[in-house]
């Protein structure tokens, strides 16, 4: 087992606000982020980078650009969010500061929803 501690990962203060604290491995990045209130993140997409959403506290405005229209839903804490590959930002509209959790990968197009439900060995 490793363990990286918060003080070994890496700390951005993005100029929109968003503190972001960066888990970075060979495989995939898992980071925290802390959203600014009346804040809104600068549009951006990834082209090889599979991107997951997980609220942890508070609500985020999405955007998303589907067939060159802007598309939009307001996401709760508990709500999961598969970015894909598609251009988007998310907007804090609120007072408080918005806490979620983004996933990383570079996925390689196999179906492994059965080994992930199987994989667990108990031990005694």
């Amino acid at each position: 087992m490793k363990i990286i501690t918060k003080n070994q990962a890496i700390k951005i203060r993005k100029s929109e606000g968003t503190l972001v604290t960066y888990f970075l491995f060979d495989e995939y990045e898992i980071h925290y982020n802390e959203q600014a209130p009346d804040s809104t993140q600068l549009w951006h997409h990834h082209k090889k980078i599979w991107e997951t959403i997980y609220l942890i506290e508070g609500e985020l405005t999405a955007k998303w650009k589907e067939n060159s229209e802007i598309k939009q839903q307001i996401i709760k804490a508990g709500d999961l969010v598969e970015v894909e590959y598609t251009p988007h930002t998310f907007t804090n509209h609120t007072n408080t500061i918005v806490k979620f959790l983004v996933i990383k990968q570079k996925l390689t197009g196999n179906n492994n929803k059965e080994s992930m439900k199987t994989d667990k060995v108990l031990d005694e």
